[in-house]
């Protein structure tokens, strides 16, 4: 089954999507500020948004971790 039809692993795949675009762009933000427009702006948009809400897609992370661990 792919990550499309199921829920659960479609926003498993959005975290850490947003997730590894914060952590790149604070090791080397210039790859992801060069792309603002285009193609590649979703994930200037991961980067922006996993900073400003870092607590919230933190929090998410960890309880979509433990979702997948132990209840399925």
């Amino acid at each position: 089954m792919s990550a499309i039809s199921n829920f659960q692993r479609l926003l498993t795949v959005i975290l850490q999507l947003m997730w590894t675009c914060t952590n790149i762009r604070s090791l080397a933000p210039s790859p992801l500020d060069r792309n603002k427009t285009g193609l590649f702006d979703i994930f200037w948009k991961c980067a922006q948004t996993g900073e400003q809400k870092s607590f919230c897609v933190a929090v998410c992370c960890i309880v979509m971790a433990f979702s997948i661990l132990f209840i399925q």
